[in-house]
């Protein structure tokens, strides 16, 4: 569950995966529906568009993992217990994720993996 949140918020938001892998509960602005995106391309900060869509998985994933600061906490402790968890989720395990949803859905892009946009 956590990884299709991951991808979803990632995806709809056009954000890379470090951005989203950093994302915290404080990001995000729901009166105005808009996300502060911190240290970006250049170590900028930037704002970009929050789809009520996203909102609403994002509230509804928050309502099982309920970690006070990360948006997506490590899976270590499992999402009953990642509230406890001191890190968001890993790298690695985003892009292995990425990688076997690829291979499923038999997308033979030319390319690396880096081409798309919510892994780079």
């Amino acid at each position: 569950m956590s990884y299709k949140v991951f991808f979803f918020t990632t995806y709809s938001m056009g954000l890379r995966l470090g951005e989203g892998i950093r994302l915290t509960v404080g990001d995000i602005d729901s009166v105005n529906m808009r996300v502060h995106i911190r240290d970006a391309k250049g170590n900028k900060d930037r704002l970009v568009p929050l789809p009520e869509n996203t909102l609403r998985v994002l509230r509804n994933f928050w309502q099982v993992h309920k970690h006070p600061h990360f948006l997506f906490p490590s899976r270590k402790r499992g999402l009953n217990n990642a509230h406890l968890v001191q890190q968001p989720l890993d790298r690695g395990g985003i892009q292995t994720a990425m990688k076997a949803v690829v291979r499923q859905l038999g997308i033979k892009k030319n390319g690396s993996y880096d081409d798309f946009p919510c892994c780079k």
